[in-house]
């Protein structure tokens, strides 16, 4: 049998096995990303395959089922997106577009036309940049009827939050996508949810992204704006870092792919994403608080502290500082790659489920 034949053969096997496993996951509750890949994660390692592959066949696995649960909502609703013609904004309108909503779009020009645009509507998104988000909201909530659901997109929550409940007196909610606007799909992302008022008005909108396979976590504005300094500020700051120190070197990027690690090729293509983005939000969201800034100066402290070590060659003291973070890793992560809820919702604080169900 030639190799061509074998590689045939194996195809067919593999085709024959995803069928089976987009079966299995249609008859029962699935589980959740992050538990299959755990699952499987040493036979990966042992096989030498990187789990971002075998985390692209869980997910497409998924994707196949979302029509089926998507079809749940069906019930029609008046949204209005300001922003909407924004790249984050543009998704949602899309998204919500699909099935079957009348979402329309405020933006700089249509102001003139938001007593319509936004006194009729069931459900107002806020989709602007974040230095005008708390002047966007005092400005439409003007207009809002006290049924009105007003939320938010923006990767910081406590000022929108407190300005929503300020100046609205309807249902309030702080959301943020932990994801980009260049996705092709919802499936396997991330939103965090910030409950604000009359938490039930959001529900169906809040069933409607879990139904495109989207994971919610619900903590409190405070909780999530204390972990975006890590999870977004710093990364942000790391990555910018890297593609502009690359930049300065005048590295041959496409030369470094030839010859390069697993994981190296999933950090080029991070920081790639990184600079696909407009510049103004990447720097936005690292100078969005006084304690991101605090962070990154921090961070910037550490790295030339270690700069210093490498520079004076003190193997001694790198290894230390190797043997303390490991130690730390070993403390604070016990489940480290393990799921932290086995459901499709994580919460911060479990109290919080008192006061929305997800």
């Amino acid at each position: 049998m030639t190799n061509s034949d074998q590689l045939k053969k194996t195809d067919e096997s593999l085709i024959a096995l995803l069928s089976d496993r987009i079966s299995l996951l249609a008859a029962s509750e699935q589980p959740s990303l992050d538990e299959q890949l755990a699952d499987v994660a040493p036979l990966l390692a042992r096989a030498g395959i990187p789990e971002s592959v075998w985390a692209g066949v869980l997910k497409s696995c998924h994707a196949t089922l979302i029509p089926k649960y998507a079809t749940n909502y069906v019930t029609p609703r008046k949204i209005t997106i300001i922003g909407g013609r924004g790249r984050m904004g543009k998704l949602f309108q899309e998204q919500l577009s699909l099935v079957g909503n009348n979402v329309s779009v405020l933006e700089h020009e249509d102001w003139k036309y938001a007593d319509k645009l936004l006194n009729q509507a069931e459900l107002v998104l806020v989709s602007v940049p974040i230095e005008h988000t708390v002047d966007v909201i005092k400005r439409a909530a003007k207009y809002l009827a006290p049924t009105t659901a007003l939320c938010d997109l923006t990767s910081i929550k406590i000022q929108p939050t407190q300005a929503m409940l300020e100046h609205h007196s309807g249902p309030v909610m702080g959301l943020h996508p932990m994801f980009g606007p260049n996705i092709k799909s919802f499936f396997g992302q991330k939103m965090v949810v910030c409950p604000g008022r009359n938490d039930d008005s959001f529900q169906w909108f809040l069933d409607f992204i879990k139904s495109k396979g989207v994971e919610l976590v619900v903590c409190t504005p405070e909780e999530h704006d204390q972990m975006m300094v890590i999870v977004q500020a710093t990364q942000h700051f790391c990555r910018f870092s890297l593609g502009v120190f690359l930049t300065q070197a005048k590295i041959d990027i496409e030369q470094s792919l030839i010859m390069s690690t697993p994981n190296y090729r999933q950090e080029i293509d991070i920081v790639k994403r990184l600079f696909s983005q407009n510049p103004n939000l990447c720097v936005d969201i690292m100078l969005a608080t006084e304690e991101r800034c605090n962070a990154i100066s921090f961070l910037a402290d550490t790295y030339t502290h270690l700069a210093k070590l490498v520079a004076k060659k003190d193997r001694d003291a790198l290894i230390k500082e190797f043997e303390n973070t490991q130690s730390f890793f070993q403390e604070k992560i016990k489940n480290f790659l393990q799921p932290l809820n086995p459901t499709n919702q994580r919460d911060c604080n479990p109290q919080m489920h008192t006061k929305i169900s997800i």
